[in-house]
């Protein structure tokens, strides 16, 4: 374990690497936008990342991020929280999406390390009024490598009650080629519908009538454009993902949905579908959608979750 302090800068603030190893895995993280930038098994990178790591600065598909206030979409940026109606910044078209232009994944976290667990942390204040959200919160991301886990844990403690919705964002690609090959398995029997704009209409879609991935199957050629919030059933691992002659990665999470995102809109130097996102969170838009489970986080319930990711094979 290492921390190369201020190794380069973006906006003209230092960014910090930090470097977990354990076994044959090396994970790279990065202070700015707490971004796992590289994650090796035996050599072999597993995650998309840029070789330039100032570019993450301008980065626009959250790559290797922690996204949030709120990850994934809130319909026009809108919600009444209480007696107040709650105006977000737009930044996906009408819609607002992964915290907006300066959520978690553009900010420069605090970076600390604490070997006796093979474990970095990274801490980020964000006060009343940031991005337009309500209420001072106050994040710590834990992320902790063993010879066979990558595990996130993500926390958030609040002064008033506010929406609270965190995904960590990394790309996949197992093989270094094309996702076509590469196997998914999702333990879910429904999607949450969706209409143009990836805002979920409130209704449950049978996974028989779109992507059902509840028995695990290649991806397939051409790779499918999936951009959709599976609702888990609560057996773990949530989903696996596998490719020919790789590591096995199996999905350990307490939230309720998964977002598949098979990257059809990335662009140079990677390409639609390099890779594929694998995010657990909680229901995109849900702040709008009384059904959905609830996102508000209180001062007396503070916000965790957890990520851990088992390699086999």
């Amino acid at each position: 374990m290492a921390i190369e302090r201020a190794a380069f800068a973006i906006d003209g603030q230092p960014v910090d690497i930090g470097r977990l190893r354990a076994g044959r895995m090396e994970v790279e993280l990065l202070s700015f936008g707490a971004i796992t930038r590289d994650w090796k098994i035996g050599g072999r990178t597993v995650v998309l990342g840029h070789a330039d790591r100032a570019a993450y600065g301008d980065d626009p598909w959250y790559m290797g991020v922690i996204a949030g206030r709120v990850a994934n979409r809130i319909a026009r940026g809108r919600f009444r929280l209480g007696d107040e109606e709650v105006q977000l910044p737009l930044n996906d078209g009408p819609n607002h999406l992964h915290g907006g232009p300066r959520g978690l994944g553009k900010r420069h976290w605090r970076m600390a390390e604490d070997t006796a667990a093979n474990a970095l942390s990274l801490r980020f204040v964000s006060g009343h009024g940031d991005g337009g959200y309500p209420g001072r919160a106050a994040f710590e991301v834990v992320v902790t490598l063993t010879e066979n886990r990558l595990t996130y844990e993500m926390r958030a403690e609040v002064d008033r009650p506010t929406p609270i919705n965190l995904a960590q964002h990394n790309y996949y690609n197992l093989t270094g080629g094309s996702l076509a090959e590469h196997v998914l398995q999702v333990n879910a029997d429904a999607v949450l519908e969706t209409g143009p704009d990836g805002i979920p209409t409130g209704t449950w879609r049978d996974v028989a009538k779109a992507h059902d991935f509840r028995t695990a199957r290649p991806l397939g050629s051409p790779v499918p454009e999936i951009d959709h919030c599976f609702v888990l059933d609560g057996t773990q691992p949530a989903a696996t993902l596998s490719a020919p002659g790789a590591p096995t990665l199996s999905f350990y999470s307490d939230q309720p949905g998964l977002q598949v995102y098979t990257g059809t809109y990335l662009g140079a130097p990677f390409g639609p579908h390099a890779g594929i996102c694998l995010e657990p969170e909680g229901f995109p838009d849900a702040v709008n959608h009384p059904g959905f489970p609830p996102i508000i986080v209180r001062p007396e319930a503070p916000y965790f979750q957890r990520l851990s990711i088992e390699v086999s094979g």
